[in-house]
This record gives structure tokens, C-alpha cells and sequence, in this order.
């Protein structure tokens, strides 16, 4: 199987859309914009999703879903959200069709008009809290903590597989609380319940922060985010969680009773990743060879691969490795045999390579003799013989430790690419030579904000939750600052 890929070298932007294809991720689909997620790739997501899930529910959250549609109307009720959405949205206008009168084929029956247009959720705030009017009443009914999973459609134009597409997965929380203090403290656990799922399961390692005024959700107050950085230098926002005070809850009349009787607004959040995380997940570990796995996430952790001659070998050797296939799912390790006859052990080799299997095994006539397996890791292509006695014992180290590598390789590209500057110039220079984040003085205006965008298309990343005092002045204004910010060009 030739992989053929793009070097990362040469074109970072094609070999990751080259290996998004050729690894039997996602496809571009008939409709303009959308993708269809083939089921190797859906199987990275669900093994994302069941995790996050679980994770969710342990901080008390419920599972709830909402409409796909959303009236025209409700939208406006909150103006900084409908004017951030406003140029994302799809709009359905008529319910019905009809074949046209001289046979040209299907129209849009111009009687069938809907008295008020619909719009395709971007995100579901409105539709979400227009019902929390009907589900809070008392301080008895808070806090309310309910995540959606569904699709949504932002209209994009110039989309990319996972990265950026018109309609995509993910899930969102929406929550209600009875003081500020609750709210922002749910926001600021959501962000940290993002960063450990990313670090400890994608092994992509994030900063932790908050969005500048001009970069939050439309219509939050605060946002928290969690920021990766890709092999290219780029950054790439990998989760966020709004604190949206009460906006919502005056534009939609959602008051409870307090313990004292008085009538309040509820205090909100809203949080949500999506399938935007399987483009962190390519970016971060994989190679020239194709996709690099973490193995908690990895669809199939472990493959073994027979080399034989004949029936009589094969039978052999399956008869070997059937025990070793059911201990190893007693462990909760995926293994695929892979038996297929249509295709020769090279081919196979190369195939999980690029679908980045963490673990591979061989086993042929002298292994059969001798009592051994070759074991080879994706992650370093080292390869070893391993008595078969030893064989599981050396798969579940090497699932910790892949898990481990991957991750401190990440970190380590992530160390050498953040860079201190304390002039424009040099923060011009640094940014098209090496890239990364660049930790630079900033004097708090969105003007100064808007220049160097304009100038550079590098934006404010975060203000890094740990970020320490530090006097300074601007790079760009020469402006007092109290601290540094965080810079990239981004996803």
C-alpha cells in the first residue's frame, strides 16, 4: 500500500488534507462545505466522545437534546449573539416543494412560505434558554446542568476537513445557576475538565486561559479556552467555556424564587468542543508516515499480522494467537487479527502504519518455532522479539508509554516554540522564522489588537491563566503592561 503522502516540509497544508483522506478519515461530500466522517475516523470520535461523556456526568451534568431549528426571532432577542452569528446562518424560508409546471424538474413551491424563518442552529443559547423559561421556578430547580450532542451549521466558504466546515459535531453545555460566583466557578471547571481530557487522553498538551473582549463568544462575558500548538507552528483553539452572566436569562425572562421569595435572573455558561479536536489529534502527533495515535483514543490498538505459507501455517499460527486476542480484550485492549488473505504482509504493515495502529505484531514459522512475537511501536518504529509468555505484559507497557512519548514529544516541540519578544520587529521576525506563540506585552486596547492582525494575521491567543505579573510596556504602543500574552497565527 503506498502512502505517498506530502512531506510536512514541503507542504504542511497538503499532507494534512492527504492524510485525512488516505488513512480513511473523512471525505469532502456531494454537498459544498459539508464532510462525510468514514467510520475509522468516526471511531476516533466516539472513543473522544464516550470519554468526555463520562467525564461530564461526573461533574453532575445531564444529557438533553433541542431542536435543529430555531425561530428568526429568537435570535434577535440578544444582540451581541445575533450579530456574531448573523453571517454563519442557514435559513430555512419554505416547507414544500413541487414539480415544476413545464417539467424543467423540482422547485421551491413559492406558496409554501413560512410565516417566520427558521435558522439551522449555529449554537443552541436561544432555543436552550427559551426552554429553561418553562424549567425554573424556585432556587430549587438550580443548578441546572445540561450537555446536548449534536451538529450544528456555521456557513463557512473556505473549509477544511475537521478543522472548519459548514456543519460539524460537537457537544454543548448550557447551564443555570442561582449567583455569579456558581457560574463562573462552572465555566472555569468546564475549561479545566477540557485540558485534562486533551492532555491526558489526545496526549496534545494546552495552555489554559482567557479570550480578549474582541475574541469571546458572542454574548459571554468571559471565555475561557484551552490552546494547542500544531507541528507548523500553528496554534489551534482546542475548547471553550463562556461565562454569560445574565444576558440570556434577561433576554428570555428566566427568573427563580429565591429562599427569601425575591424574583432574580438565573447566571449562565455555555461550553462546548467538537470534532475540530480529530484536527488537533492528526496535527500534533503525526508523521511523513501517516497518522501517530494516542493509544487510548487509537480505534484498534493493536493489530497482528500473520507471515505464512500455506493453510497449514495459518491455522498454526491463528491457533496461537487466538488466547493471546482474548486476554488481551479481558484487558480492554482492541486487537484486530488480520487474517485477510487478499492482501500480502507489506501491504498490511503499511496500512496500519498510516492509520497510525500504536502496536504491531508479527508472527511467521520462526516465531511459531521459537515461542516469540516481533513487536513494533508506531510511535518510533522500534522493533523487538518478544517471548510469548512476555507478550502482554510488554503491549500494556506499551500502551502507557506511547501515551507517555507522544505526549512529551508534543510538550517539548510546544517549550521550543514559545518565544519571549519585547519589540514589534522583533515579534515580526520571530513570527514568519519560527512561528509558535509568542509571549509578548500587550497595553489591553482592542485598536492595538486590530493592528497587529491587520499587519500580520497573528491574533491573542489567550491571557494565560498562570501568566505572572511582570511590568512592561507594549510591544507595538510602548504603553504600560501588567502582563504578557500569548500570540499566534491560528487555525
Amino acid at each position: 500500500m503506498g502512502k505517498n503522502l506530502t512531506k510536512r516540509a514541503e507542504d504542511y497544508s497538503k499532507w494534512y488534507n492527504e492524510l485525512v483522506v488516505k488513512a480513511d478519515l473523512a471525505e469532502n461530500s456531494g454537498v459544498r462545505g459539508c464532510m462525510v466522517i468514514k467510520p475509522y475516523g468516526y471511531a476516533i470520535w466516539e472513543k473522544m466522545q464516550a470519554q468526555l461523556d463520562i467525564m461530564f456526568k461526573e461533574t453532575g451534568h445531564e444529557n438533553a437534546y433541542f431542536p435543529l431549528f430555531i425561530p428568526k426571532s429568537y435570535l434577535s432577542k440578544e444582540a451581541s449573539h445575533v450579530e456574531g452569528f448573523a453571517k454563519e446562518c442557514a435559513v430555512v424560508t419554505h416547507y414544500r416543494l413541487k414539480n415544476a409546471e413545464d417539467g424543467s424538474g423540482i422547485i421551491v413551491d413559492p406558496e409554501a412560505k413560512l410565516e417566520e424563518e427558521l435558522i439551522v442552529r449555529p449554537t443552541s443559547e436561544t432555543i436552550i434558554w427559551d426552554t429553561y423559561r418553562r424549567w425554573i421556578q424556585s432556587y430549587r430547580d438550580l443548578p441546572l446542568l445540561i450537555n446536548q450532542w449534536a451538529n450544528v451549521v456555521r456557513w463557512e466558504m473556505r473549509t477544511r476537513l475537521f478543522l472548519r466546515t459548514a456543519e460539524f459535531l460537537w457537544q454543548e453545555g448550557h447551564t443555570a445557576h442561582a449567583t455569579e460566583k456558581e457560574a463562573i466557578a462552572e465555566a472555569e471547571q468546564m475549561m479545566n475538565v477540557y485540558a485534562e481530557f486533551v492532555e491526558e487522553y489526545m496526549a496534545v498538551p494546552v495552555i489554559k486561559g482567557t479570550k480578549t473582549a474582541s475574541e469571546r463568544f458572542a454574548g459571554a462575558l468571559e471565555t475561557y479556552c484551552i490552546e494547542a500548538l500544531m507541528q507548523d507552528g500553528k496554534a489551534l483553539q482546542a475548547g471553550t467555556s463562556h461565562f454569560l452572566g445574565q444576558n440570556f436569562a434577561k433576554a428570555f425572562d428566566v427568573k427563580f424564587a429565591t429562599k427569601e421569595g425575591v424574583q432574580e435572573y438565573v447566571w449562565a455558561t455555555s461550553w462546548g468542543v467538537s470534532t475540530r479536536l480529530m484536527g488537533a489529534l492528526i496535527m500534533t502527533h503525526s508523521d511523513d508516515n501517516g497518522l501517530v495515535l494516542p493509544p487510548k483514543l487509537a480505534p484498534i490498538q493493536v493489530v497482528i499480522v500473520p507471515i505464512y505459507k500455506g493453510e497449514d501455517q495459518l491455522a498454526a499460527i491463528s491457533e496461537r494467537v487466538a488466547p493471546l486476542v482474548k486476554e488481551l480484550r479481558s484487558k480492554g485492549i482492541s486487537v484486530k487479527y488480520d487474517d485477510r488473505d487478499t492482501q500480502k504482509p507489506g501491504f498490511k504493515f503499511n496500512e496500519y502504519e498510516l492509520k497510525g495502529v500504536p502496536v504491531r505484531l508479527a508472527i511467521g514459522q520462526r516465531d511459531l518455532d521459537n515461542g516469540t512475537y516481533e513487536v513494533a511501536r508506531r510511535d518510533t518504529f522500534e522493533k523487538e522479539t518478544v517471548n510469548a509468555d512476555e507478550v502482554v505484559a510488554k503491549i500494556e507497557f506499551l500502551m502507557e508509554d506511547i501515551q507517555a512519548n507522544i505526549h512529551n514529544k508534543a510538550l517539548e516541540h510546544r517549550r521550543t516554540h514559545i518565544t519571549e519578544v519585547n519589540s514589534y520587529e522583533e515579534f515580526k521576525e520571530v513570527l514568519e522564522s519560527k512561528g509558535g506563540f509568542l509571549s509578548a506585552h500587550w497595553d489591553g486596547t482592542a485598536e492595538t489588537e486590530e493592528l497587529v492582525k491587520e499587519q500580520t494575521k497573528a491574533t491573542i491567543r489567550c491571557i494565560p491563566i498562570d501568566a505572572k505579573e511582570e511590568a512592561g510596556v507594549c510591544m507595538v504602543t510602548g504603553k504600560p503592561s501588567s502582563k504578557r500574552v500569548l500570540f499566534a497565527k491560528a487555525y
